[in-house]
């Protein structure tokens, strides 16, 4: 991965899904940004169509496992094999073959990112949104994904169903707040 000196990395985790990922990438197009999206692969199965959007629009995909499963609570080879599952998904469905994995949660075995490290880059990240938290207003998911951001921060979001309501509350604003800095926004 590169370093963008007068940029950020956006990433938006857990989709395709429809009303949601179509929402982030209008979003996106209206800047003219770019983001990566960490794809869960039962998503894409469901969704391909909008899975082709993302790549359509030059943005990148991700891998982020195939039932967007906990890595400390899977045992390695479940996990490992939930992965391999994600990738082909990736490859039958939308013809990509994707070095980046995000675990979600953040979470992983030693042994798994060991596994994993033999094929993808592991892509975690520096600023958290927190956009999935229920108890979090849009405002303070604004202020908290600003105050963090700098050039060079990975930031992730959530383009999954608990983010539909608030999405449109926070994100036009982050995303206008992006170029107002002048900072670019690139892929990984």
């Amino acid at each position: 991965m590169d370093s963008v000196e007068e940029g950020v990395f956006l990433t938006f985790d857990d989709g395709p899904v429809p009303g949601v990922t179509d929402y982030v990438l209008n979003e996106l197009e209206k800047r003219g940004q770019k983001a990566t999206f960490f794809v869960v692969g039962d998503n894409v199965k469901k969704h391909p169509k909008l899975g082709r959007e993302i790549l359509a629009a030059g943005h990148k995909i991700g891998n982020h496992t195939f039932n967007h499963l906990n890595g400390w609570k899977t045992p390695v080879e479940e996990y490992l094999e939930n992965v391999r599952k994600c990738d082909e998904i990736l490859l039958n469905e939308l013809g990509v073959s994707t070095p980046l994995f995000r675990p979600p949660y953040g979470l992983l075995k030693k042994a798994q990112a060991k596994s994993i490290l033999t094929s993808h880059e592991i892509i975690m990240w520096d600023v958290l949104s927190g956009d999935y938290d229920l108890d979090l207003s849009a405002e303070k998911i604004f202020e908290k994904t600003s105050r963090f951001s700098a050039p060079g921060s990975i930031v992730v979001f959530h383009d999954q169903e608990k983010t539909r309501e608030i999405l449109p509350k926070f994100l036009p604003g982050y995303l206008d707040f992006v170029s107002d800095k002048g900072w670019k926004t690139e892929v990984l």
